[in-house]
């Protein structure tokens, strides 16, 4: 059986790794602490930011996909508007955003990205 720790005390963690790593982490929403959704924004200061949110593998692990995968376009207003109808559609959602020149998201599960798929 794979548990999946707490969704607050996994964000917990998740801050503390950006503090470590010299970047600045927020939460934009609190969700339900024990198994809220969350999403994670990764903005490089530059108009451009990244969406990543978890999915579950077939095999039952759970990795982060960059939601260009699906479309979400790279301009950082345009995510915003997304996030929001997120935040306004699901409550129990954890939205947590990351700044950082670098573009790192600071997870620690596998990542889907773009380069993936090139």
């Amino acid at each position: 059986m794979n548990e999946r720790l707490p969704t607050g005390l996994w964000v917990d963690a998740l801050l503390r790794r950006i503090m470590v790593g010299g970047a600045s982490g927020f939460v934009l929403q609190k969700g339900d602490v024990e198994r809220g959704n969350i999403l994670v924004k990764v903005s490089t200061l530059s108009q451009n930011a990244k969406v990543f949110t978890p999915r579950t593998e077939m095999d039952g692990t759970r990795i982060f996909v960059d939601m260009a995968l699906e479309g979400l376009p790279s301009e950082e207003s345009e995510i915003d508007a997304y996030l929001r109808r997120e935040m306004a559609r699901d409550r129990d959602l954890w939205v947590v955003e990351i700044e950082d020149r670098d573009g790192r998201h600071f997870l620690t599960e596998r990542v889907q990205t773009e380069a993936d798929h090139s």
